[in-house]
């Protein structure tokens, strides 16, 4: 097979290599990978020095030219992950530490920064990481192994600990309370995990997801722990909680928070009614019941439940009972207006948020560890409440309305 010609320039360049190595007395793969280290280096350092004096608007020693109060003020080491190993970089100062660098950004740790924040992107999307590997490959013509992909993303593991142990605020007017279920594997079986969220709504109607945990299958037990963990986080009370209809759950709200009015929600109840109706009696039955909570006020409510069980009671009697048996935090809404009944009577905004992890995790039928679990999902709330920015457009006037029926809990 004949050997490949190069062309001039090529063959310069190879001349200019065998001098580099020869007088850096280059003899093993170990020489040559600190001599790339070196050259790491060298690069990174040329430019920042470039990038300072860019910043003071003259160079090293062009003092005719300064036109600022601000100078260099010496240099700082930085050690950086390379494929080659650990570089250790001397990165320039200024005086009044205005100096932003680009090339490597105050924070930064490694110059695969850029890879590793989107391989968190795409984990956040829900991507396989044969897909992640297929990307990288395509875009960046690196190898990446499920190993590495697994190593980079469970940096976000202490992170996302760090979040959920942070400091919250000590009031909320609501707060949302709902769990999520996954297959994780644990100790060589495939078992049902439940994962709890909190999201709240602050006073200044801002939303937050407050905290996930993973947990065994949903109860109040573990929610009664979650509601003192919120409790050691600074928040003292909760106006209203919204949550499903779990047995125990609002005895585990009121031994933490006791004066927090507790709102079922309805769009639960209604699933857990509709459950075993006939196909055939479906339609009237749910309209009926829509007559109960759809109601102007509690008394047209209790009238209207009369009547659902006069007509219903003989084919389905425990639907009636269920409501009557769960009516005091049914009808929790009913005291409120009618822009704050529609905030608190269902957990839509929890299932919505919900519904975008599902998108996310649909690819992983099963978890290996409760920690692969909790980093997806942390980087998939990360990414979906990125648009929470702004507040609801009837906040004002749900606020009013807090304040009348809360008085004397609510801050000046």
């Amino acid at each position: 097979m004949s050997r490949k010609t190069r062309s001039p320039e090529e063959q310069a360049r190879r001349a200019k290599i065998r001098e580099l190595l020869q007088a850096s007395n280059i003899g093993s793969m170990e020489d040559i990978q600190n001599l790339f280290k070196e050259t790491i280096a060298e690069f990174m350092e040329n430019g920042l020095e470039t990038e300072l004096d860019e910043s003071l608007g003259y160079g090293k020693y062009d003092y005719k030219n300064k036109d600022t109060y601000n100078s260099r003020n010496g240099h700082s080491k930085k050690n950086l992950r390379t494929s080659f190993g650990e570089v250790e970089v001397s990165v320039p100062r200024d005086r009044k530490g205005e100096f932003d660098p680009q090339l490597i950004k105050k924070n930064q740790t490694s110059i695969s920064q850029d890879i590793e924040e989107k391989i968190f992107s795409m984990y956040a999307k829900g991507m396989t990481t044969s897909d992640i590997e297929s990307h990288v490959r395509d875009i960046y013509s690196i190898d990446v192994s499920d190993t590495t992909i697994s190593r980079i993303t469970d940096k976000i593991l202490p992170i996302a600990r760090e979040w959920q142990q942070r400091p919250l605020e000590s009031l909320y007017a609501v707060v949302f309370m709902d769990a999520i279920h996954y297959h994780v594997r644990s100790e060589g079986q495939i078992v049902k995990k439940a994962v709890y969220i909190a999201i709240g709504i602050d006073m200044d109607g801002h939303k937050d997801v407050l905290g996930m945990w993973v947990g065994e299958n949903e109860s109040a037990k573990f929610w009664a722990n979650i509601l003192n963990s919120l409790r050691n986080r600074d928040v003292e009370d909760i106006l209203i909680a919204c949550t499903d209809n779990l047995t125990g759950f609002a005895a585990a709200i009121e031994a933490v928070f006791p004066q927090t009015d507790i709102q079922n929600c309805i769009i639960h109840q209604l699933r857990n009614s509709s459950k075993y109706v006939s196909y055939k009696d479906l339609k009237a039955l749910m309209a009926d019941l829509k007559a109960v909570y759809a109601a102007v006020d509690e008394p047209s409510a209790l009238a209207a439940l009369e009547r659902f069980l006069d007509r219903w009671d003989k084919e389905y009697p425990k639907i009636s009972q269920s409501w009557q048996d769960n009516w005091a935090n049914l009808s929790t809404y009913f005291k409120f207006p009618t822009e704050l009944r529609k905030l608190i009577y269902t957990t839509n905004t929890i299932e919505g948020f919900n519904r975008q992890l599902r998108k996310v995790t649909k690819a992983k039928s099963v978890f290996p560890t409760d920690d692969s679990l909790l980093k997806m999902l942390y980087l998939a709330m990360m990414d979906i409440t990125r648009k929470w920015t702004g507040r609801r457009q009837d906040w004002s006037l749900i606020h009013a309305q807090l304040a009348i029926y809360f008085d004397g809990r609510i801050p000046e």
